[in-house]
């Protein structure tokens, strides 16, 4: 297979001009730590976006960062953390799941839209794309939203961009909003509650006025793999509940106080700060007790995301019928489910329960054989997988980009 390493933006539209006349589909990389995500696809070439990996623009005072698309999330992470900022959402960084070695590009970063546990309070990535520079699939560059954060007319493309996994237009410069690292952080645990009990103190501490920024739950089973960030929050076995207030530290200290008091009733209530709580949400961010080099590196992982209320009978029955392990974040919103392997990654099972209460899952990881072979992404009903085909053809009517990666059998 061809690997075609461009220099700019100008090359993209040759390379993709040329697959287009050879009617040859391109594989669009950065990194390739995303790869292993999506259906094996029918490409003869790979477009290399790499290269593209300058930061074009930071402006800290006004909370903007342009990048290529090929830059290295880490490196672009490590330059606005340096002035105290951050990516409100948490990207999360798959290379832990799936056992790559690079943490990937902001490019995949879009490309993918894998928010972490701050969804819940900052939105996801597509509310961070304020503009992009991009090649669409009939090899013409396009520019969409721009550098600033205001109400705009006509087809905002960057919401369509953020998770289309490379299917609708080649990515080669971003502009991203950045918000200020918070002052202070506390994270509030309880110990030994049910899936459902737990579900319903997230509930109440999302519900609260006290500006939760986290409510996730670890099962005493997950914590089989040793994620060195958990192994001092709970005996062996036991259970734990995770909910993270950040801010100003006198803030956070006099929320910290009201929030335990509210969630007394459900148990004993002890905190971690600063340092030692963001260690835990990174963790739980990249889901380390299903690494890939852990106990349960073997089995395939789903990302359900359901509605937040009915999240811990759902993970429960999973567990129950399958005999795999599941951590929850997002209040009980978004379920990791590790399951035992099988010839369809138990995606029978996980799509009937699934879509009952009307969520959807992704399959994050699997063997390739499997992922030939079941449905990665959520199936569509017809007349919204009838919309998003319009949607995918009119930006790449000769399927060039990423062919089949996002439905199986077919050109999309």
């Amino acid at each position: 297979m061809d690997t075609l390493k461009v220099r700019d933006a100008k090359d993209v539209e040759e390379v993709v001009r040329a697959a287009i006349a050879g009617e040859q589909p391109l594989e669009i990389i950065g990194h390739g730590s995303k790869r292993a995500i999506g259906h094996p696809m029918a490409t003869n070439a790979v477009l290399d976006v790499s290269a593209l990996n300058a930061v074009t623009s930071y402006e800290p005072s006004e909370l903007i960062i342009t990048v290529q698309a090929g830059a290295p999330l880490a490196d672009v992470q490590s330059l606005i953390d340096a002035r105290n900022q951050q990516f409100a959402f948490e990207p999360m960084d798959t290379s832990v799941l799936l056992g790559t070695a690079a943490a990937g590009t902001i490019g995949g970063m879009i490309g993918a839209g894998l928010a972490g546990p701050r969804r819940i309070r900052a939105g996801g990535a597509r509310d961070h794309l304020l503009g992009a520079h991009a090649v669409s699939g009939f090899g013409d560059g396009f520019k969409t939203g721009g550098r600033v954060v205001k109400n705009v007319t006509g087809y905002d493309l960057c919401k369509l961009l953020t998770g289309s996994w490379g299917t609708l237009a080649v990515m080669t410069e971003v502009t991203l909003k950045v918000m200020p690292k918070p002052e202070s952080e506390r994270t509030l645990i309880l110990r030994a509650l049910d899936d459902v009990t737990a579900n319903k103190a997230m509930t109440a501490a999302l519900g609260s006025p006290y500006d939760v920024s986290g409510a996730a739950h670890l099962p005493g089973s997950a914590f089989r793999s040793g994620a060195e960030a958990f192994a001092s929050l709970a005996d062996a076995g036991q259970a734990v509940t995770l909910v993270r207030l950040e801010g100003i530290a006198a803030s956070v200290t006099h929320r910290a106080g009201s929030l335990s008091q509210t969630l007394s009733s459900y148990g004993t209530v002890d905190s971690l700060a600063d340092d030692a709580s963001a260690a835990v949400w990174s963790a739980l961010r990249d889901v380390k007790p299903f690494a890939a080099n852990g106990a349960l590196g073997a089995s395939p992982v789903w990302r359900i995301v359901c509605p937040p209320a009915v999240g811990g009978a759902l993970g429960q029955a999973l567990a129950r019928e399958t005999g795999g392990e599941v951590i929850y974040d997002w209040g009980g919103g978004l379920i990791w489910a590790a399951l035992p392997s099988s010839a369809d990654a138990q995606a029978a099972l996980v799509r009937k329960q699934v879509e009952a209460i009307g969520g959807h899952a992704t399959l994050i990881r699997a063997a390739e054989e499997v992922r030939r072979n079941v449905d990665v992404f959520q199936p569509q009903a017809d007349g919204l997988a009838a919309l998003a085909e319009r949607v995918r053809a009119s930006f790449d009517p000769k399927s060039i980009l990423n062919r089949g990666r996002m439905k199986r059998g077919s050109g999309a």
